[in-house]
């Protein structure tokens, strides 16, 4: 089982330095929760006026078809964390009209209760207390102040003293995480992060798009991007994805994201991350779709070979 520092098994802790440069880097999953989503539930409210009205005419049959392109990963939460994965990319809802203060997570289509992905999360952690976590939540949609209140209550009581408070992110090495018992670092993107001293703010860790379906344009911007971070004070993640346009969902609407983009993508995706290195100037966190289909987390865990033997978290 791959750790978060790359080489080295929970059990056998890597003796790190805050004030160490090295910077080791780690997989994440993009829209990490998108392994299931409901097909009975209506259509989210994060989709256009459009597509709502086409769910509405067409019913089941364009609920399939948003399944195929809503669905980014194969695995579950455990699932992920078992093979290697360490930042999981997470977008959440209400569902309108439900009594309560219940959140969801999301994308396109609604998938579980958070509360329960978080727990499933936490089950792994409890048994592998030298893992750390980052959960992003980047995206909020149909969320009164109540229901960010529920769901930081939610992350309070589901992680508790794991959650790493705010800090100089140069600060936080893995000794600094190990001696705290922290685990779980929490960035929400909403004003409501401010006043919460273990939600750090969505600035602290930049995520640039490139919102293309050419690999070669990809591939151009992540190394712009990577070339323009901030060198202090902020994580970084590398998104190695591709985003589909319209046209691209009528020409493949059958095959679905991942028979029709993303396969056929990989290998140049895959030759641009094992030509990476962590550190002031490189990679720190890398993120793609389907993470199972390719050896993605154990190439980007392999690249911290390169900083051995002093591994900061940063």
């Amino acid at each position: 089982r791959p750790a978060l520092d790359g080489g080295h098994d929970s059990s056998d802790p890597v003796h790190t330095s805050p004030s160490a440069r090295s910077r080791p880097c780690a997989a994440g999953s993009h829209d990490s929760f998108s392994f299931w989503v409901d097909e009975e539930a209506p259509v989210g409210p994060d989709q256009t006026a459009v597509v709502k009205h086409l769910a509405v005419v067409f019913r089941l049959l364009a609920k399939k078809v948003m399944k195929k392109w809503s669905m980014t990963q194969n695995l579950t939460f455990r699932e992920q964390l078992e093979g290697g994965i360490r930042y999981f990319d997470l977008r959440v809802s209400s569902k309108p009209g439900e009594p309560g203060y219940e959140v969801y997570f999301i994308h396109g289509l609604f998938g579980l209760k958070v509360r329960d992905g978080l727990g499933d999360i936490d089950a792994f952690l409890s048994e592998h207390p030298k893992e750390v976590v980052f959960l992003d939540f980047n995206h909020h949609y149909a969320m009164s102040e109540d229901h960010h209140r529920y769901l930081i209550a939610t992350l309070q009581e589901v992680f508790g003293p794991k959650l790493c408070k705010v800090n100089v992110v140069e600060d936080i090495t893995l000794d600094y995480l190990w001696k705290r018992k922290y685990q779980v670092i929490v960035f929400y993107h909403h004003p409501c992060a401010e006043k919460r001293p273990f939600l750090w703010p969505g600035s602290k860790i930049p995520a640039p798009w490139a919102n293309t379906t050419d690999a070669c344009k990809l591939i151009q911007f992540l190394e712009t991007t990577l070339g323009e971070r901030s060198q202090h004070d902020t994580f970084h993640v590398s998104q190695a994805i591709l985003t589909p346009r319209v046209k691209t969902i009528v020409r493949g609407l059958i095959q679905g994201l991942r028979d029709h983009l993303v396969e056929r993508n990989l290998p140049i995706i895959m030759t641009w991350v094992e030509a990476q290195k962590p550190g002031v100037n490189g990679v720190n966190i890398i993120t793609s779709d389907f993470v199972e289909l390719v050896d993605f987390a154990s190439t980007v865990i392999k690249l911290n070979n390169l900083l051995l033997p002093n591994l900061p978290l940063m």
